[in-house]
């Protein structure tokens, strides 16, 4: 995943060591599962055999890809695991990135879409069916999410009470938090934007800054809309604190990609679900929605 995973205890916790040690391996074993990085992995394994028919999938894997299909329909598609085509379309999956033309990004367009990924249950068997050829599934907007969710549930099942797990800055889990919670710096391109205190919630965040393409002066990110086929514009930072890691990390790529429109009619529909959406220009982020566990403290 391309990332370092940590598990941080309080020193009166230093008894959970062995824990956070057996957690940690949940890392090694999502990626060997979930990576398209690996010739391997059950989810190479679908991209390369779904086209042709149903390949079935363990429960846990196929209960991701529910979850996915949930957050699409309820983002208006700004969240989608099919978007591979239109990254390569940018030569981001290669950090490569070019301004491709139109025809190529509209050729990449054909490729996406969710309605085209069939998840098929019956009795005990689960089965993923794409329904046109050229889809591909990739996690990477929801796996580090997911990864540190399971390694914090890992943890309570052990008895670890007080926990924060994390996915390099944009993923994280806060299991329990003494006082106010665990104190979390949000940050956008070296600069603060705001202090969280959190409780027994998950943050994902998402920026603009981590790659892109710049042609006759103009910056193209690498997050893309995949309802477009361009780069998602106008939004320097999304984070949002909701009850598990895989839903902070997709909605906080959805809401890059949406701005605020999409996070304040998502938050106004959902409980528990945080957004703070720092637009381009702006120093400070805009907040949406609520969660009861989350303090959030200006810079």
């Amino acid at each position: 995943m391309a990332c370092r995973f940590e598990i941080t205890l309080a020193g009166e916790d230093a008894r959970h060591v062995p824990a956070a040690r057996d957690a940690l391996r949940e890392a090694d074993r999502l990626e060997a599962s979930l990576s398209v990085f690996r010739d391997t992995s059950d989810l190479t394994r679908i991209n390369r055999h779904a086209a042709l028919g149903p390949v079935d999938v363990d429960p846990e894997l196929f209960a991701l890809l529910a979850r996915c299909h949930e957050l699409h329909a309820a983002t208006g598609g700004a969240f989608d695991i099919t978007s591979t085509p239109l990254s390569r379309c940018w030569g981001f999956l290669r950090r490569q990135g070019r301004l491709p033309s139109a025809a190529d990004i509209e050729a990449a367009r054909s490729c996406v879409g969710m309605e085209a990924v069939a998840l098929c249950a019956e009795s005990s068997a689960r089965a993923v069916h794409f329904t046109r050829p050229s889809i591909e599934l990739n996690l990477g907007s929801i796996g580090k999410g997911y990864a540190v969710q399971c390694m914090a549930e890992h943890l309570s099942a052990r008895g670890v009470r007080h926990a924060l797990v994390s996915a390099g800055a944009s993923s994280i889990v806060a299991l329990g938090g003494r006082g106010w919670g665990w104190s979390i710096d949000l940050c956008a391109r070296s600069a603060k934007l705001a202090r969280l205190y959190l409780r027994n919630g998950a943050l994902g965040t998402s920026g603009a800054g981590e790659q892109f393409v710049e042609v006759d002066g103009r910056r193209y990110g690498h997050v893309l809309d995949p309802r477009t086929g361009w780069p998602a514009s106008g939004v320097r930072s999304a984070s949002v604190v909701a009850r598990d890691g895989a839903t902070a990390d997709a909605l906080a790529t959805a809401f890059l990609v949406g701005g605020p429109d999409l996070a304040r009619a998502y938050c106004a529909a959902h409980q528990d679900v945080l957004a703070l959406i720092t637009v381009e220009g702006a120093s400070r982020p805009e907040l949406f929605g609520a969660f009861p566990g989350v303090v959030v403290e200006d810079p």
